[in-house]
């Protein structure tokens, strides 16, 4: 990794050159240099789906917005090395950890990657970080949940024909997701996917290809050998060399800093969020190099703060400043009704042959919704290190009941999350997705090829939500109860589980249904407050 050390050192040395503030973005020197003196109209903390749809929304209303995002900025270049792989991890794998977050606990050097791992009490949470969130890291997968299971989820609480009709499409057109075609899926990276949706059909389980949020052109290139292998060679959990995903920091950001009124500071670490006179906060945080140091203490203070920092990072916000009295009027729902997204890792062997270590991201899915155990989707994906032809990984998702709950620890000024993963009803996932394994397995079987499931674990999930659950802590457009003029616009609003689907789609329809009414609210007090002056 020595050429990732000179340029790392050569960045801490310059942070504030010319080169480190072309990194970083622009305006963020002004945005710097005027964080003591100069009240900010609107600050977004994070930016993933949830921040990314504030940001742009804020910015296109004629707002003036600060987005504080801890990770770095991670621009694919020419070169195709911006990401470490999973084949040979590096600094730039792991968020400010010393070993590779995935896989095997390979030595890493400490810097600010680009995947957090948190082992908190009973579970394992992944989560992105960096200009873009979690759209860094994820599979791309662009889910729509069922009504029954959506309705199943929320109690309610969200009307499906709306977010159906209005703000899954409006998502949609900005982020452009489609299946994969039949010329890539025909490929031998793919035969995996083949294989899986062969399985199914013989089993009589419901099949579908998936929309992912990806460049097509770009897998075909790699196919083609004009770019350095990375979706098809299973690497998404550090990100891709090639471009393939069309991460936030292409859409949403993008259009977001275009109107010149979003600047976008990475690189600041939220350590406290507070109160202030006049319906206002005060953030405060810490600026870093990309060692993780401390360069120095930074606070904002804001007349509308929108915390978009993933499930875990807003929920341990919001249960520290209530716990320390920065925020004493939250309730006592802030920090509950957590949940895994009923994620869980399986996998078969002694299939035909499936080049299990190539293709991806995941692209197909089998739904067993009337699963007698509870409804369970199956998403084949690659796994870099398979060597067992026949092999096929999945991702599965089921739904457990929300029982997870964040605690405040004064002695070390953090926050814990507890997970009871043991518990009969959130281990029940894991019985239904052995059940729809079995299924496949015996609908499968014949002279040649007798399937069996090698294992199915829970225990980690790269799908965190709820803490901050709509109708509880929040009202069902994002404000948080006991407060005016603080909001919630991410995945923490959703009560921990999306439906048996990846969230990313419903977080970020979600946060353009929460915007559709904050904006106006916004506008007309910052309207109010020029007249004033």
């Amino acid at each position: 990794m020595s050429h990732r050390l000179s340029r790392r050192n050569f960045l801490r040395a310059g942070l504030y050159s010319t080169a480190g503030a072309a990194l970083l973005g622009p305006g963020v020197l002004r945005a710097a240099r005027a964080a003591h003196s100069e009240p900010v109209e609107a600050v977004v903390i994070g930016s993933g789906f949830g921040g990314a749809v504030a940001a742009l929304r804020l910015a296109r209303a004629g707002v003036r917005t600060v987005l504080l995002e801890r990770g770095r900025r991670w621009p694919v270049t020419a070169s195709q090395d911006t990401f470490a792989t999973l084949r040979n991890p590096d600094g730039r794998a792991g968020w400010l950890r010393s070993d590779a977050p995935v896989g095997s606990p390979t030595p890493i050097d400490v810097y600010t990657g680009v995947l957090e791992r948190t082992d908190e009490e009973g579970i394992s949470v992944f989560a992105g970080a960096g200009v873009g969130g979690g759209s860094l890291v994820y599979n791309g997968v662009t889910y729509q949940p069922t009504r029954q299971l959506f309705d199943r989820v929320f109690g309610g609480a969200l009307d499906y024909d709306e977010m159906a009709e209005v703000y899954y499409p409006r998502v949609r057109q900005i982020l452009r997701p489609s299946a994969i075609p039949a010329d890539i899926l025909a490929s031998d990276y793919y035969l995996g996917t083949r294989v899986f949706l062969e399985e199914a059909a013989r089993a009589g389980l419901p099949s579908r290809l998936l929309d992912l949020n990806v460049d097509w052109n770009v897998i075909r290139e790699e196919i083609q050998g004009l770019r350095v292998p990375s979706a098809i060679n299973g690497e998404f959990w550090y990100g891709n060399n090639s471009g393939f995903k069309n991460s936030l920091d292409k859409n949403y950001l993008a259009d977001a800093e275009a109107t010149g009124l979003l600047e976008i500071l990475p690189l600041h670490v939220v350590t406290d969020i507070e109160d202030a006179p006049g319906h206002r906060y005060t953030v405060k945080c810490r600026q870093i190099d990309e060692s993780g140091a401390s360069l120095r203490e930074v606070e904002f203070n804001c007349r509308h703060l929108f915390l978009a920092a993933g499930s875990v990072g807003t929920s341990k916000m919001l249960v520290k400043a209530r716990e320390k009295g920065t925020l004493k009027k939250l309730n006592q729902h802030v920090g509950e009704i957590w949940g895994n997204n009923g994620d869980f890792f399986g996998m078969q062997v002694g299939l035909p042959d499936t080049n299990p270590n190539v293709g991806g991201p995941a692209a197909a899915a089998v739904e067993h919704h009337d699963n007698p155990f509870g409804p369970t989707v199956l998403l084949q994906f690659p796994q870099w290190d398979e060597t067992r032809q026949g092999a096929l990984l999945s991702l599965g998702m089921g739904i457990a009941p929300p029982r997870g709950s964040f605690r405040y620890d004064p002695a070390t000024d953090s926050v814990k999350l507890s997970w009871p993963g043991s518990d009969p009803d959130i281990a029940g996932v894991n019985v239904a997705a052995a059940h729809t394994y079995d299924v496949l397995n015996q609908a499968n079987t014949d002279a040649q090829h007798q399937p069996s499931t090698a294992f199915v674990a829970g225990g980690a999930t790269a799908h965190p939500l709820g803490g901050a659950v709509l109708g509880r802590a929040c009202d069902s457009r994002g404000r948080v109860e006991g407060y005016k003029n603080l909001y919630v616009v991410d995945g923490a609003l959703i009560p921990g589980a999306a439906g048996c689907a990846n969230p990313s789609f419903t977080i970020a329809a979600l946060a353009e249904r929460c915007m559709d009414a904050l904006v106006p609210e916004v506008v007309d007090g910052q309207s109010k407050a020029l007249a004033a002056a």
